[in-house]
């Protein structure tokens, strides 16, 4: 346990901090895992809309600081290659 007030008042933040974002993380992995399950069936136009949806999570995740601008920007990156990959035309 921290002796010092600053490192225990450090701590209450960080516990205050931790409960407001981790169900944002949580939710996060299940837009997204949702959103590549549905690549997965398929259905193009679901996808596009599970993906719309995965995307803007990220981007108010990343907004509010709870996680890195580049970390949601990579995570988009994937959902749509694995979008394109999966519904790309074939080629002769």
């Amino acid at each position: 346990m921290a002796n010092v007030k600053s490192a225990i008042k450090s701590i209450r933040q960080d516990a205050r901090k931790t409960s407001r974002n981790r169900p944002v993380r949580s939710s996060l992995k299940t837009y997204v895992k949702s959103a590549v399950s549905t690549i997965s069936l398929g259905d193009e136009e679901t996808s596009q809309e599970a993906i719309r949806i995965a995307v803007s999570k990220l981007d108010k995740a990343a907004q509010k600081g709870i996680i890195h601008k580049n970390q949601a920007a990579r995570r988009k990156s994937r959902l749509v290659k694995k979008l394109n990959k999966a519904f790309a035309p074939a080629e002769a």
